[in-house]
């Protein structure tokens, strides 16, 4: 039923309203109250600073740090494993070389300190696989995970920092001492050097993590989408110079490479470190880490958004 406005503005006692009348004039003003009040909290809501989404933020990234804090065995056996490795590599670095004083314009000791990073980072960046999203969305706790007050990215987000700030200081620290104390590597010089080297860190985990995400949201159209994780990720590991590093490879794969998002997640922090990006070609390594996180979060969006748009329907 339709109200007029002549009700809400005639006095209610003028002795002229009929029993309806009276009736029909508090039910539109009680509606016009609650309209305005809601117009009023969505204005105030747009106009407040999302504090609470910073506040969530970081709640959620400390309680996954403390999470992972508690997983000791598996950090240990993990960190036992990267040290392993690392030493196959740095026999197989001694015995590319040879007799050679350099390849590529690298020397044995910056080679040495190359596998050591590459080392460092496997747990930082989830080189080796991400699932979380994917199981999520196959047990149907993704439907909560909708739901939060915090966007589904950024709630990703959020939890793998806490994880990669756990990887960082439990293993990648470790490792790289291992390293110092066995073998002479290399150790950034300069401040700026420094300065650089943790601005490429974090890029190179933003861009790791968008990467993965984007890969995860393949569990929206397949149930078995592991599978295409472990095809995605096994690619990442070669074109990101994990493996070897990409100077060792012909100009032409080098520059295959370059076209894609991968030598910006490892390549380009571990030749920061060692000192082989200098001036300008260091700002634009930066710019291209920038831009490469731009790109992969634009796609993550739209697969996210087409992707919950098929779980709904799915869903009934």
């Amino acid at each position: 039923m339709l109200y007029n406005r002549q009700f809400a503005l005639r006095p209610i006692d003028d002795g002229r309203w009929t029993i309806e009348e009276r009736v029909q004039s508090i039910v539109y003003r009680l509606r016009s109250v609650s309209y305005y009040h809601k117009e009023f909290a969505v204005n105030l809501q747009a106009a407040l600073p999302p504090i609470p989404e910073v506040r969530l933020f970081w709640e959620l990234a400390r309680r996954s740090f403390q999470r992972q804090m508690t997983y000791r065995a598996a950090t240990l056996a993990g960190l036992a494993t990267n040290l392993f490795f690392g030493l196959l590599r740095v026999a197989v670095m001694v015995a590319l070389y040879g007799e050679r004083t350099t390849v590529a314009g690298m020397n044995l000791q910056a080679a040495i300190t190359y596998t050591g990073l590459g080392q460092a980072v496997i747990a930082f960046l989830s080189i080796f696989g991400w699932y979380d999203l994917m199981r999520s969305v196959s047990s149907g706790e993704v439907a909560a995970d909708l739901l939060k007050p915090l966007g589904y990215f950024r709630f990703w987000l959020a939890l793998d920092l806490g994880r990669a700030l756990v990887a960082f200081l439990l293993r990648g620290v470790t490792v790289m001492l291992f390293y110092a104390f066995f073998f002479d590597i290399i150790t950034p010089v300069t401040l700026w050097q420094w300065t650089a080297l943790t601005i490429a860190l974090v890029l190179s985990w933003v861009l790791s993590f968008a990467w993965r995400f984007l890969v995860n949201l393949a569990a929206f159209w397949t149930p078995n989408a592991i599978g295409v994780g472990r095809f995605a990720f096994g690619i990442a590991w070669v074109l990101s110079g994990f493996y070897m590093p990409l100077r060792f490879f012909p100009t032409w794969f080098q520059s295959f490479c370059h076209f894609t998002p991968f030598p910006s997640m490892v390549n380009t922090t571990i030749e920061i470190y060692l000192g082989l990006l200098m001036g300008p070609a260091l700002i634009q390594a930066l710019f291209v880490q920038l831009f490469w996180i731009a790109v992969t979060i634009l796609a993550c969006q739209r697969v996210l958004r087409a992707g919950v748009h098929r779980l709904v329907i799915q869903g009934g």
